[in-house]
């Protein structure tokens, strides 16, 4: 992997800019696990949201240039991933598919607590669990679960939510309280965060590989 450790990210942007195509790698590493749980938090599968990352990040790449604050990459990045959410759940709509209502959860501080488990994959295929986890979230709209993604499980603030969404900081505080309402009860009680899901780093590699190869003949 190429690293830059001693590149700030609005270095790393403006290396890539400036033609170093291979300094993108570093950016999608450091935010695939964002994507990815922000894709699952809408209602996908995970292959849809491997496909909706690939997307997300070829249009971030293509239009890098035009960002005019590059301190907000990060909320930039998600609202495209967020469209592009929203664009497929329009075509599906359209065509009258049924998008299958999952929802993924990993370790996060501010909610949950709990010994560290590196057993995730077993546990992913409990039945039970994935059970416990789609019958608690289909209770909680979309809007909920979206605030829930990006400040539980993705660690942004009141004010990045806010940005990402573009609601009030009001808001997010009302939607996190009403979707750990909802949740608290029925996961925290039964599971660790780490039981639920988290993203492997071996779809991190393939997101990687499949970004960089279709970059790179551009």
């Amino acid at each position: 992997m190429t690293t830059y450790p001693q590149l700030s990210e609005q270095e790393l942007i403006n290396r890539i800019i400036n033609g170093d195509i291979a300094v993108f790698e570093v950016l999608i590493r450091r935010y695939n696990a964002y994507l990815y749980k922000v894709g699952r938090s809408y209602g996908y599968n995970h292959q849809d949201v491997e496909d909706l990352m690939q997307e997300t990040f070829i249009n971030a790449y293509q239009n890098l240039s035009r960002l005019e604050n590059k301190a907000y990459f990060k909320t930039w990045l998600i609202r495209i991933m967020l469209n592009e959410c929203y664009r497929k759940r329009q075509k599906a709509a359209s065509r009258k598919e049924v998008i299958a209502g999952t929802f993924l959860h990993e370790k996060t501080i501010p909610m949950f607590a709990g010994n560290s488990n590196n057993d995730t994959e077993i546990n992913v295929g409990n039945r039970e669990l994935n059970s416990v986890i789609e019958n608690a979230i289909q209770r909680i709209p979309v809007d909920y679960r979206l605030v829930f993604t990006l400040r539980e499980m993705n660690g942004m603030s009141v004010i990045e939510t806010a940005k990402v969404l573009e609601i009030t900081e009001t808001n997010v505080k009302v939607r996190l309280n009403r979707a750990k309402g909802l949740l608290r009860k029925e996961v925290e009680k039964m599971y660790s965060s780490e039981e639920i899901y988290s993203f492997n780093l071996i779809y991190c590699d393939k997101i990687v590989a499949k970004v960089m190869e279709r970059i790179s003949k551009k």
